[in-house]
Order: C-alpha cells, then sequence, then structure tokens
C-alpha cells in the first residue's frame, strides 16, 4: 500500500439547483472488494449538467447533496484484501455502473438493465469528481502503457457507442445513419467506421458539431435545421448516394430527427434509439416503420462494453482523444460545468490530480 500524504478530499459537490461547491470530505477507505484510487481525469456529461440545472432525470431525484462524474479513470492507492486483480500503482479506467450480480438480468450478461445497479453521479450514489474514490475492482479495467489516464476516462462514452452499434448490428459494408453530433454521436460514428461500416453520415443542426463529425470519420454530413423530415430524408438518401441507410443510431434525441430517420432507413433497417427526448412522449412514423419492417431498438448505458472499447482505444482504431476540447482542475469544476452548459466545447474535462 502506497502512502497517502495528502490530508484532503477535494470534491466537486452538488449541494442544490446551481450550486456546485468544492468541498474537502474524508478519504474513503476501500472495502475488501474495492480499490482506492487516486482520481485523475474526469469528463463532464451531460447529464452531469442535467442535474446540477434541474435536480433530476426522470424518476432520479437529487434529495441531498450529490458528488458529480461519472466518466473517469485513476491510479490504485490501496487495494481490498479480496482483490487479486490489481495492485498499487496500476492505472485503471472505471465503469461507473456496479449491478447487483444476483438478479436475472445479471445473470443473462444484460446487467445495464439491473435494478440494483449502483451508477455513480446517480441518486443516491456519489460520483468520482474527487481527488480520491473508492470502486469495485471488478469493474475497474487495467489500462495498458500506451493508453493514457484521459483516454481511460473516455471509455465510458465510447461504451455507450460500442454498445448502441451492437445494438443496430452495425457490421462490415453497413450505410449508417448517425443523429446527432453532440459527443455520444461522435463515439457512434468512431465505432461505426471500426466495425466496417462503408459510408457513414452525421446529421445535427449545428455545423461547428458536423466539423467534428468529419474529423471524427464520418463521410458525409447535414445539417438538417429548418428541414422538413421529408426534405431531411431525401437528403440523407442523397448523400448516400441513392440509397437508404440501413442502419441508424438516434442520438440527438429530437423527435423530427427520429421521424426523418424512419423515412429515410432501408426496409429491414434496424433503428437504435440513444438520444433522450425532452418528454417522456415520442411520436413516430410507425405505419412506416411497419411497412418497412423496421427494427427499433432502446438503448440504456452498455453492458460488457469496456473491455472492446479499450482494445479499440489501444490498438489505434478510434482516438477518443479528439473528443476533448477543453481541460479544467478541480478547483475550476464551476467554470468547466459553465462551459459545458454554454456548449462551448464538445467533451470538457476536468483533473482531480
Amino acid at each position: 500500500m502506497a502512502p497517502i500524504v495528502e490530508k484532503e478530499n477535494l470534491s466537486a459537490l452538488l449541494v442544490k439547483k446551481d450550486d456546485l461547491q468544492i468541498v474537502n470530505l474524508d478519504i474513503p477507505k476501500p472495502k475488501s472488494s474495492q480499490v482506492l484510487l487516486r482520481m485523475g481525469p474526469v469528463g463532464i456529461c451531460g447529464s452531469d449538467v442535467h442535474y446540477l440545472k434541474h435536480m433530476q432525470i426522470g424518476s432520479f431525484i437529487v434529495k441531498e447533496p450529490m458528488i458529480l462524474g461519472h466518466e473517469s479513470a485513476g491510479t490504485v492507492l490501496e487495494v481490498g484484501s479480496e482483490v487479486k486483480t490489481l495492485k498499487v500503482g496500476d492505472r485503471v479506467a472505471i465503469e461507473p455502473g456496479v449491478p447487483c450480480g444476483r438478479c436475472s438480468f445479471c445473470v443473462g450478461g444484460n446487467y445495464n438493465l439491473c435494478p440494483d445497479v449502483e451508477f455513480l453521479a446517480t441518486p443516491p450514489y456519489h460520483g468520482s469528481l474527487r481527488q480520491y474514490h473508492c470502486h469495485e475492482a471488478a469493474f475497474c479495467f487495467k489500462l495498458p502503457e500506451n493508453v493514457s489516464l484521459e483516454e481511460g476516462a473516455l471509455l465510458e462514452p465510447l461504451s455507450v457507442g460500442v454498445h448502441a452499434n451492437r445494438k443496430a448490428e452495425v457490421t462490415f459494408g453497413d450505410l449508417v445513419l448517425v443523429c446527432g453530433a453532440g459527443p455520444i454521436g461522435l463515439v457512434n460514428v468512431m465505432v461505426a467506421k471500426a466495425a466496417g461500416a462503408s459510408l457513414v453520415v452525421c446529421t445535427d443542426i449545428d455545423d461547428k458539431r458536423l466539423d467534428f463529425a468529419l474529423n471524427c470519420g464520418s463521410d458525409k454530413v447535414l445539417n438538417v435545421r429548418g428541414l422538413s423530415e421529408i426534405t431531411a430524408a431525401e437528403k440523407i438518401i442523397e448523400l448516400l448516394q441513392n440509397r437508404r441507410p440501413n442502419r441508424v443510431i438516434e442520438c440527438s434525441g429530437a423527435q423530427s430527427s427520429a421521424r426523418a430517420a424512419i423515412h429515410a432507413i432501408a426496409a429491414g433497417g434496424k433503428m437504435a434509439l440513444v438520444g433522450l427526448a425532452p418528454s417522456d412522449d415520442l411520436t413516430l412514423p410507425m405505419i412506416t416503420a411497419s411497412c418497412k419492417e423496421v427494427s427499433i431498438t432502446g438503448v440504456f448505458r452498455y453492458a460488457n462494453c469496456y473491455p472492446t472499447a479499450l482494445n479499440l482505444v489501444a490498438s489505434g482504431k478510434v482516438d477518443v482523444k479528439k473528443l476533448v476540447t477543453h481541460r479544467f482542475d478541480l478547483k475550476d469544476s464551476i467554470k468547466a460545468f459553465a462551459t459545458t452548459f454554454n456548449g462551448e466545447g464538445v467533451k470538457v474535462v476536468i483533473n482531480c490530480s
């Protein structure tokens, strides 16, 4: 066990709506199955900002102060008595959701659907935006030498891309439409290309985000601002050389985007819904989807995706570093969140070291 010199554990604590404070908390002690981590980079997710601004996402309500952050990586400082897979000094990526391991979903391999999952920065569980954090060793993935801690932190959003592409069954030669060029849309573009998609079209209403999509491997982009859903579908088909996409990954959460995608998709195509709409209600052209026999599936987080995401980064097939536009120190977390909320960057990373 390495000695811990510092006496403080500075943490980004959400106290109430629009009130994020940097406070000093006790350094936690790891349980027998856990490791104590000296936290490194933590990426800001849209969910973190949403909790800051609204104190809830759907049925998840912040009822007491909560540490934010779940896209993270760190260095092992101490290991619990039962931990055999990690040692002091190992650099690890943290998969933030720890399931029960006993329910039918966990036993069946779909542990992302576990009703008792403890997910970082999801009420009532604290997140990892702090200097020291304890986590289950089974959900810490050792990083090879050629993968940085920052890349390790970004395995979290990349895993969403891996899971969504698996659900949409993207493979060699597919024509893929990715709706939305935010961070999740961009990782889906990257994974689709790595999976062998022959052409990827990305849509958004922001030209700067679409430029990012091109830099992340999208073959074509389309600004759909002001376009009717039928016109948008026609332009998507045109960009695919008068062919329809057979795979769609909808990341925008916008009803108009999802509707255009159904009009554009090929018969027998598969569509994965990743983006969360502002409302729980989404009206889609279901007769069109039914007549085409379009398979529509939901996407919730990920399961068994971290090893694949890590392999994609370690092999150079995916470069998540492209996503990072801003970096801040932990003490400047308030400014980092403002940067994200104002849409000034794509992926904002906070360094806890």
